[in-house]
């Protein structure tokens, strides 16, 4: 079984098991029950959530791994850290979850973004010394530590819209459950207590979901092997916080971010990516710009079936929207910076092209909207994946990723929609020579999308 499987195996085991929680005593402090925060709860469910992972690991997996005694323990706590050569889905995919977990577990606890962020980087920590028996790695203190962060905090807002925008029906209690299990985990355990753990200010967002097919229309394999051509598309994506909404203020983490998860029929993730502002403030310019601007956190996870690459990273950069005309618009996001990066060759006939590094990387996005009939969108991304602090073959990578989209309102809420992607990576390795792969697909889609006007803010 996958270890994405086994996590979420055990995020369904924590989420079905919270109705005993009630039954157990408050593990609070000494203030009254009527008090939404407690530092003891996430503290005591992220180690309950542990060993009960690493019990179902065990159980699964077998072999010596988790078989975590005091020994193991003083043995890690003693050594340094060091670079895991672990399957590449469980470092960039498995480990970015798991934190997110801890993430969700603390802010339904009615932490902030900040106090949860400890708590995950502790609980990461927790994990590389008493959750498994090999040596602590700081590329998953980094995937779970604060990439889980990013994106949990994506996920607990998400489940968190789900619950306020509805009537509290039992299909939106599933589905803010499925986006994020340790905020539900709370909700169901504690009640009225964690009922209302954030108030989001009613932000404005714009949310879309496209279910389509994609066939490849140039391909350089380079080392890749066993790539299917064509493939089947479901794609979410979501804008939070868009800035010019009157009243709306960007005060906290995360305040504004964005998410995007494509999921495909022939590696199963294409792409998971989240960026938020960290720390930052709006602005105005004329009467015609509204925006932000600020430190930005980011995650993420591409893998276009010849390569995989995956980045959690701090840019500084803006986002805004520019009205041309009554009914046309353009918004969009330009940051740059600098993240922890690795990257390596799918079903690759060479084991050792694999690499981490310091990566600076940069991202345009674009969206040009015309009324309620069309928009335009399009996005381009850049990682250098550097030799520096890393750990490999001693080479480097450059990722190159660009798409444009074209979508058009049918009716209501559905619309149709053309993707063009296009991926490429350029590599040097001083003892496997140079490598080149891209490939570019053309995509149609059905679309819903979840606003009119494809998310535009009308401040006037």
């Amino acid at each position: 079984m996958p270890r994405m499987a086994v996590l979420a195996l055990s995020a369904a085991a924590c989420t079905a098991g919270a109705a005993l929680a009630q039954q157990l005593p408050d593990l609070g402090s000494s203030a009254p029950s009527s008090d939404t925060k407690s530092y003891a709860i996430p503290a005591a469910e992220i180690a309950g959530f542990e060993f009960l992972l690493n019990r179902i690991d065990r159980r699964i997996y077998g072999g010596t791994d988790y078989s975590v005694t005091t020994g193991t323990i003083k043995r890690n706590l003693q050594h340094s850290w060091v670079v895991d050569n672990d399957p590449y889905k469980i470092n960039q995919l498995g480990h970015p979850y798991q934190g997110s977990i801890y993430h969700g577990l603390a802010r339904s606890a009615g932490l902030g973004f900040w106090e949860s962020f400890g708590y995950t980087f502790a609980g990461s920590m927790l994990w590389e010394y008493a959750g498994e028996t090999t040596l602590p790695s700081k590329n998953d203190q980094v995937a779970s530590g604060i990439a889980g962060n990013f994106l949990g905090e994506s996920l607990f807002r998400m489940a968190n819209l789900v619950l306020e925008k509805g009537d509290g029906s039992y299909w939106r209690e599933l589905a803010a459950a499925a986006i994020s299990p340790g905020a539900e985990f709370n909700r169901l355990a504690f009640r009225e207590r964690f009922a209302k753990a954030l108030d989001s200010k009613d932000p404005a967002y714009y949310a879309r979901v496209q279910v389509g097919a994609a066939g490849t229309t140039r391909l350089r394999e380079g080392e890749a092997t066993d790539l299917k051509r064509n493939e089947l598309l479901v794609d979410y994506s979501m804008d939070y916080g868009l800035p010019g909404k009157p009243g709306y203020h960007y005060d906290r983490p995360w305040d504004y971010f964005s998410f995007q998860l494509t999921a495909s029929s022939a590696n199963a993730v294409e792409n998971l990516s989240t960026r938020g502002l960290l720390f930052g403030t709006s602005y105005e310019a004329g009467e015609r710009y509204r925006g932000l601007w600020g430190l930005y956190g980011s995650y993420d996870y591409i893998s276009p079936q010849l390569f995989r690459v995956s980045s959690t990273a701090l840019s500084l950069g803006t986002t805004g929207e520019l009205r041309l005309a009554e009914r046309i618009a353009v918004q969009g996001s330009l940051l740059a910076g600098v993240g922890y990066a690795s990257v390596g060759t799918i079903h690759g006939t060479l084991n050792t092209d694999y690499h981490y590094g310091t990566a600076p990387q940069a991202l345009a996005a674009l969206r040009l909207i015309f009324g309620d009939r069309w928009s335009l969108d399009a996005t381009a991304r850049d990682f250098f994946v550097s030799q520096v602090g890393g750990a490999g073959t001693g080479g480097h990578d450059n990722i190159a990723r660009a798409d444009v989209t074209l979508t058009a309102r049918v009716r209501r809420e559905h619309g149709v929609a053309i993707k063009y992607l296009w991926s490429r990576r350029d590599a040097t390795f001083s003892s496997l020579g140079d490598l080149s792969q891209v490939r570019a697909t053309i995509g149609l889609y059905y679309v819903y999308l979840g606003r009119e006007r494809f998310g535009a803010v009308d401040w006037r």
